[in-house]
């Protein structure tokens, strides 16, 4: 199966005066047609830096090295005008804050129907007609009188519904999901990603979901990469990733997650010290000061992504390790 989007070796940096900052390092990986990949790590990790990268959105300050094709096109640094065009029609963002991502003094009606006329050429009657399908279609209640509302009138979880919706008008190819129900309460975030499950599915629409919430991954995602300090330490299918974690962060980051069977007075585990200073990166493994199973090559050997098993990879000279044993 061909790739919709490939990325290899991406690279992030931002200049601050004199100084580099390193906010992705290396990055690879491949997204197929109607597939969902969840990214996951903690601020900082580099997800969302990523993907700003790719559609030319990075802080001016920001520069990007490597290369990210869309069905078999170079688009990493691409023209402001290609990317223009593909920008919410064949690849499109939906952010984690609705109300800044969208325009407080005009109507949803008006933010939506602008996306068709552009891409699509469609005429503003014609747009309105397909702005209304797409509105019910994501479950919005009375499409024509949240059509003619503004984003201020309108509840956090159906803001976030409209910039979902903004998003599918188009039926992109890519749908890029920026922490996008971390401010919903849980039925309404429940709702939310039944509704791109169901997109995905309908129509072939491959997703990225950028997040920290490790139950939304199990819950949509086929595959899953986790980050820490701008690399992928570990990558695999869900199943590989949370019942055969091989990253010691990974497995940290489990052990993290709240359980119903858990004993509410016992606090739960929480993985010590702080995310190693971007601008001075160890010259190991920059997980090490923070690991439980570090050994002397840790700190002085950077651990590359190695298979350890099918589709399933850790960066980790202690997997290696092991895998090399078995």
């Amino acid at each position: 199966m061909s790739a919709v989007l490939s990325v290899n070796d991406l690279t992030v940096q931002f200049a601050l005066g004199r100084r580099r900052v390193t906010a992705v390092n290396g990055l690879s990986f491949e997204l197929n047609r109607g597939e969902c990949l969840g990214i996951v790590g903690e601020s900082g990790s580099g997800k969302s830096q990523s993907f700003l990268a790719m559609l030319g959105l990075l802080a001016r300050n920001g520069s990007a090295q490597g290369s990210v094709r869309f069905n078999g096109q170079e688009i990493l640094n691409a023209p402001k005008t290609q990317l223009q065009r593909l920008r919410g029609d064949r690849i499109s963002m939906v952010f984690q804050d609705a109300l800044s991502g969208l325009t407080p003094n005009l109507r949803i009606g008006r933010q939506l129907e602008e996306v068709l006329m552009v891409h699509r050429r469609l005429s503003r009657s014609e747009a309105r007609r397909r702005v209304l399908d797409m509105l019910a279609i994501v479950k919005i209640p009375e499409p024509v009188a949240r059509y003619n509302a503004y984003p201020f009138e309108l509840s956090g979880g159906m803001r976030q519904r409209v910039m979902i919706a903004l998003a599918l008008l188009c039926k992109p190819d890519v749908l890029i999901c920026d922490e996008p129900t971390t401010a919903l309460d849980v039925t309404v975030q429940a709702q939310v990603l039944k509704l791109l499950d169901g997109t995905r599915k309908h129509m072939e629409t491959a997703i990225i979901f950028i997040t920290h919430d490790l139950g939304v991954v199990a819950g949509v995602c086929d595959r899953v990469m986790i980050m820490y300090a701008g690399r992928a330490v570990e990558t695999g299918t869900v199943d590989d990733v949370f019942y055969r974690a091989g990253h010691p962060y990974t497995r940290g980051l489990l052990r993290s997650v709240p359980r119903l069977s858990g004993n509410p007075d016992q606090p739960l585990p929480a993985i010590s010290g702080q995310p190693p200073n971007l601008e001075n990166l160890p010259a190991g493994c920059a997980f090490a000061q923070r690991c439980d199973q570090v050994i002397d090559r840790c700190t002085e050997t950077l651990p590359r992504l190695q298979d350890v098993g099918g589709s399933h990879a850790v960066a980790c000279l202690r997997a290696a390790q092991r895998e090399a044993v078995s």
